[in-house]
C-alpha cells in the first residue's frame, strides 16, 4: 500500500493517535481521558499499522497495561505527584540500540538476538520517571550504522507515506512510529543523522542537541562527542517537551552540561525579525537532488516574512569528511572490536568494513582528525559571529527504495561509500553544534523533505525556537 501523494500518513487514525503530545497530556491532566484509554487506542493503531511498517519491532503489551493503569491510579490518589510528571500516561517505545530493563534490546544484530539488559539505560529512567508509558523497541539497522532501517534479526521497516521506501535511520522505526500516528513521542540517537535523517523522509521533527546536553549513562567512550541521544515527535513543541525530560547534567557522563538558565520547555516562536540567517543548498561541496534543494527554497520566503534576512553563504567544513570517517571508525573498533573476531561472519559489510578501518587506525591518525576538527570548529565559530543560524536540506536525496542499502549516486556524480550520501548531516555532527530538522514541504513526488536549523554550539533553545517560528509560519 502507498500513501496518496501528499496525504500525511497519520489521516484515518483513531482521534486519540492524531493528537499532539501536548494535547494528549492536557486530556490525561483533566480526566477527559484515561491513560488506559490512550493506550489501548495506540496499541489498536499499532496493529492496523506495524504488521505493514514493521517499524515497533518489540512489543511489550502485559507491562504497558501495568503502567497505564499505575499512571491512572497515581492521578487518582495523588494529583499534586501526578501533576509534576510531564509525560504521564503518554505511550512511547525506545530504539532498539538503547538498553531497556526487561524488554529485549538487540542493537539489530543476531549476535544479541535475546539480550534482555537488567537495567535501563538512563534517557529511559528519566522517560519512565516522567511518567511515560514504555510499550517496547523501535526498530533501528544493525548496531546504528546507516541511514536506512534493515537488519537481520527484525527486517526492514517502511515509510509510512510510501511503503516502498525507507523510512531512513538509523532512528528509522522512531520516525515511522511518529509520522503513522503509532506514537506520540519518540526518543532517537544521532552519530550521521540518524535523528534528522528518518525525521526527514518522514515528515517529522528530530533535534539533535548540543553534545553533552542528553547524558549518556552507562558512557561507552565518555568523551566522544560525535553520538548524541535526541528527542523525536509530529511538531517543534512535542518535541521540546520530550527533551525537557531527558536533558540535564550527570556526573558518569564526562562531558554532560548543566542546565540554562531557561527552561527547553515550552518552547515559544522566536521573532526573528533583525535576524541573520544564512542559506546553502549542499554546503558549497555536495549533490544534493534537485527536487529536495526546489522545496528547501520554496520554504525560505517563510523566514523572509517573519522579518529574517537571508543569504546564501556556508560556513568552511573543509575535512569533515575525513574527521567524520577517521572517528566513526574508532568509535566502532572500540564499540565492537572485542566480540568482532568470535562474531565477524554475523556482522554486515558495512558494519566489518567500519571496524577493520577502526582497528587498523593509528594514534596519529585520530591526532590529525582531531587537530583539523579543531581548526574547523574555530572557523564555524567566526561563521556563527555573522549568523543566527544557518539552513540547509537536511537529506541530499529523497526517500529512495526500502530495498536499496544506499544511494550509490546523486545527481550523476558517484558514492563512493554507505555514509557519502549523509555528508549534509554528518558535516554538521563534526561542528558539535545543535540542529533540528523541521518539515517544509512535500515535492513533486508525494514525498516529504526536511529543512535543517543550525545554530552555534550550545544554543539548543534558540535552535528549537527558531524552528517553532519557522513552523508557525508555514501553512500545514
Amino acid at each position: 500500500m502507498t500513501a496518496a501523494a501528499g496525504r500525511r500518513p497519520v489521516v484515518g487514525a483513531p482521534d486519540l493517535c492524531t493528537r499532539t503530545a501536548l494535547d494528549l497530556a492536557g486530556l490525561l491532566a483533566s480526566g477527559e481521558v484515561s491513560a488506559v484509554e490512550v493506550l489501548e487506542a495506540h496499541l489498536g493503531w499499532i496493529d492496523r499499522r506495524n504488521p505493514e511498517l514493521n517499524a515497533i519491532c518489540t512489543l511489550d503489551r502485559d507491562h504497558a497495561f501495568e503502567q497505564a493503569r499505575a499512571a491512572d491510579d497515581l492521578r487518582r490518589r495523588d494529583p499534586e505527584t501526578a501533576a509534576a510528571k510531564p509525560l504521564l500516561g503518554l505511550p512511547t517505545a525506545v530504539k532498539d540500540l538503547v538498553p531497556t530493563k526487561g524488554i529485549r534490546t538487540t542493537f539489530g544484530s543476531p549476535i544479541f538476538a535475546d539480550n534482555v539488559p537488567d537495567f535501563d539505560a538512563l534517557i529511559v529512567e528519566r522517560i519512565r520517571d516522567a511518567g511515560a508509558v514504555v510499550i517496547g523497541k523501535t526498530n533501528t539497522p544493525e548496531f546504528g550504522a546507516g541511514s536506512q532501517t534493515f537488519n537481520p534479526v527484525f527486517g526492514k521497516t517502511r515509510n509510512p507515506w510510501d511503503s516502498e521506501r525507507t523510512c531512513g535511520g538509523s532512528s528509522g522505526g522512531a520516525a515511522a512510529v511518529l509520522a503513522s500516528g503509532m506514537l506520540p513521542i519518540a526518543d532517537g540517537s544521532d552519530l550521521g543523522g540518524s535523528l534528522r535523517n528518518p525525521a526527514s523522509f518522514c515528515g517529522v521533527v528530530g533535534f539533535r542537541p548540543t553534545p553533552g546536553r542528553v547524558p549518556r549513562v552507562p558512557p561507552e567512550q565518555g568523551w566522544d562527542d560525535l553520538a548524541v541521544l535526541g528527542p523525536m515527535a509530529r511538531n517543534v513543541a512535542d518535541a521540546a517537551l520530550l527533551f525537557s525530560v531527558i536533558a540535564g547534567p550527570d556526573p558518569r557522563d564526562p562531558i554532560s552540561l548543566a542546565r540554562p538558565s531557561e527552561p527547553f520547555h515550552p518552547v515559544e516562536p522566536l521573532d526573528l525579525r533583525e535576524l541573520r540567517l544564512a542559506w546553502t543548498p549542499n554546503l558549497g561541496r555536495y549533490p544534493v537532488e534537485r527536487e529536495v534543494v526546489e522545496v528547501c527554497e520554496a520554504a525560505l520566503p517563510a523566514f523572509r516574512d517573519l522579518g529574517a534576512e537571508i543569504e546564501e553563504a556556508a560556513p568552511d567544513l573543509s575535512g569533515a569528511g575525513s574527521i567524520f570517517r577517521t572517528l566513526r571508525a574508532n568509535l566502532f573498533a572500540d564499540k565492537l572490536g572485542p566480540v568482532f573476531p568470535g562474531h565477524r561472519d554475523q556482522m554486515k559489510d558495512t558494519v566489518i568494513e567500519e571496524v577493520e578501518r577502526g582497528l587498523a587506525l593509528t594514534g596519529p591518525d585520530i591526532a590529525t582528525a582531531q587537530a583539523e576538527r579543531t581548526r574547523l570548529h574555530c572557523r564555524v565559530v567566526e561563521f556563527f559571529e555573522r549568523y543566527d543560524a544557518l539552513l540547509l536540506p537536511t537529506v541530499q536525496v529523497l526517500p529512495f527504495d526500502v530495498d536499496q542499502p544506499y544511494p550509490v549516486e546523486i545527481e550523476g556524480q558517484p558514492m563512493t561509500s554507505y555514509t557519502d550520501w549523509m555528508a549534509s548531516c554528518y558535516s554538521i555532527t563534526v561542528t558539535g553544534c545543535p540542529a533540528i530538522s523541521v518539515p517544509c514541504g512535500v515535492g513533486a513526488s508525494g514525498l516529504p523533505v526536511g529543512l535543517q536549523i543550525v545554530t552555534a554550539r550550545g544554543s539548543d533553545r534558540m535552535t528549537l525556537a527558531i524552528a517553532a517560528a519557522f513552523e508557525a509560519g508555514t501553512p500545514e
